[in-house]
């Protein structure tokens, strides 16, 4: 393999699953940095912010701080501000407050009203972009009927990505993507996707690092959206058998990946950086 010069590492799954590190991935981490590359972590998380995740890792041992990572809220709000400056926006999502990595959304809605909007708007039905996060809890009826409501109304769909599900340490569950379908098709509106595997925020991502397409190496659990998404922007793409990963999903993928590993604990020696990559300890 040619010599890279940057990382982009997709987070759950790859480096941790329910925020606990997997074997070898610290260390891993750790000989990857000391190498002088580039590292960034990518991901499609919207249940922390980047300053909650930097905090979880580095706790962990994981070496790294909030700068080093690029969420799917962080890019949404970019896009956003290129494409529907000053929009009214309703946020569908669970987990913890993300609007810090909204930064410049307008949000409003029942539990996200901004500070400079009236209390007496109909936010249930005038807003102009319904943007969805990640799946939870907060994904019942009544939230989904709101959104579907306001997609009636008008309102762009902005989807922070479309992933089906992921792996905790309960095994699979659900996530917004598997929502996000039944949105489309009942308000037949095709949802504008900002995270992986969305070009931009590949783009973004080389763009943070400061590399080339061809300078950088993409480690995901996700065939379709990290690593073959990846391979689209003509970044190498390697897959983890860790995580999310299942063998049928793999054999039914729409490409194939550069490299596959079992796991991040394998990157090391695959980019040349000495022996004990495969057995790297916490």
């Amino acid at each position: 393999m040619a010599e890279k010069r940057a990382v982009l590492v997709d987070i759950d799954g790859v480096l941790t699953v329910s925020w606990k590190p997997l074997p070898g991935a610290v260390g891993a981490l750790r000989e990857i940095r000391g190498a002088g590359l580039g590292v960034a972590l990518v991901t499609n998380t919207t249940s922390r912010t980047r300053a909650s995740i930097a905090g979880v890792l580095t706790g962990a041992g994981f070496p790294v701080t909030a700068d080093d990572i690029l969420t799917a809220p962080t890019v949404t709000a970019a896009y956003l501000a290129r494409h529907c400056p000053g929009a009214r926006c309703a946020l569908l999502n669970s987990g913890d407050d993300i609007r810090e990595d909204l930064t410049g959304v307008r949000l409003t809605g029942d539990d996200d009203m901004g500070s400079d909007m009236d209390p007496d708007v109909d936010v249930d039905v005038d807003v102009d972009v319904v943007i969805v996060g990640g799946a939870g809890p907060g994904f019942d009826y009544a939230a989904l009927n709101r959104a579907f409501g306001q997609l009636q109304h008008g309102a762009r769909l902005v989807a922070m990505h479309r992933n089906l599900y992921w792996r905790t340490d309960e095994g699979l569950q659900l996530d917004s993507g598997a929502f996000l379908v039944g949105l489309e098709r009942a308000a037949r509106r095709e949802a504008e996707i900002t995270g992986k595997p969305s070009a931009a925020f590949f783009e973004a991502a080389l763009a943070h690092l400061g590399v080339a397409a061809g300078d950088a190496l993409m480690v995901g659990d996700d065939i379709e959206s990290d690593v073959l998404a990846a391979q689209r922007a003509g970044i190498t793409g390697v897959l983890v058998r860790t995580g999310k990963y299942l063998p049928e999903t793999h054999r039914a993928a729409s490409g194939s990946p550069d490299h596959v590993v079992d796991s991040f604990a394998d990157l090391p020696a695959l980019l040349g950086l000495g022996e004990g990559a495969s057995s790297a300890q916490q």
